[in-house]
């Protein structure tokens, strides 16, 4: 059953919740990974976001969303030219990614130290978002809850040493999918997780042999809700 929010919804500068709420999260997330804001980001639009970026905001709201904006907040309107004044480069163009959702973005990012976040995600309404890939591995999340991604080489065990030490510090999965590139490639874990993890964690799950990194994706709620 639809609650009220899902009717009506979300609390946001207008004019879509497609094209602004759900694209204004979408540069949150990938800012998020980033773990700052980003210098540089490449933005490639997809479908129905190439076609109407400009008239729907579509550029605001992701442009507001890499500088930490939520979707509700009225500097959105101008993220273009804060971001100019911030030393923010952005650069959008348009891409044909085949039979995907018709608000779907590639965002690239790049920080001032080198590192560098690429992420494919779509706005699928009510300012919902599902994230596809990290880095161009399957990655699928909503980003709703707190989320713990972690990428590690495919071999025996590696599953069972990341969810035991989860269970260990009292961390409950509510849902997990694994995806491979091959058998014995890259593969990463994705996980759906009811409470947030805390730094030592992460660093001990990195000790895990063959686990290449984590990342730690606050849900979009917790990030919006932050000063």
């Amino acid at each position: 059953m639809a609650n009220i929010f899902d009717i009506i919804g979300p609390i946001m500068v207008g004019p879509s919740s497609s094209h602004t709420a759900g694209a204004a999260r979408l540069g949150m997330v990938a800012r998020t990974l980033l773990k700052s804001t980003p210098c540089r980001a490449e933005i490639k639009l997809h479908g129905s976001f190439a076609q109407t970026y400009k008239g729907h905001g579509t550029d605001k709201a992701i442009i507001g969303g890499l500088l930490g904006f939520s979707p509700d907040d009225l500097r959105i309107k101008d993220s273009l030219r804060i971001a100019k004044n911030q030393g923010l480069t952005c650069v959008f163009s348009a891409v044909y990614l085949g039979d995907v959702h018709p608000n779907t973005a590639v965002i690239t990012v790049f920080s001032q130290t080198g590192e560098c976040i690429s992420i494919q995600g779509s706005s699928i309404g009510g300012g919902k978002i599902k994230i596809h890939a990290v880095n161009d591995l399957p990655a699928e999340f909503t980003a709703e809850s707190d989320t713990l991604i972690v990428y590690h080489i495919d071999t025996p065990g590696v599953i069972a040493a990341v969810t035991g030490l989860l269970a260990k510090h009292d961390v409950n999965i509510g849902r997990m999918k694994v995806f491979r590139s091959h058998r014995g490639g890259r593969s990463v874990i994705v996980m759906e997780i009811d409470q947030a993890v805390c730094t030592d964690l992460c660093q001990l799950i990195r000790t895990i042999p063959n686990v290449t990194e984590i990342m730690a994706v606050p849900g979009t709620a917790r990030i919006e809700s932050s000063p």
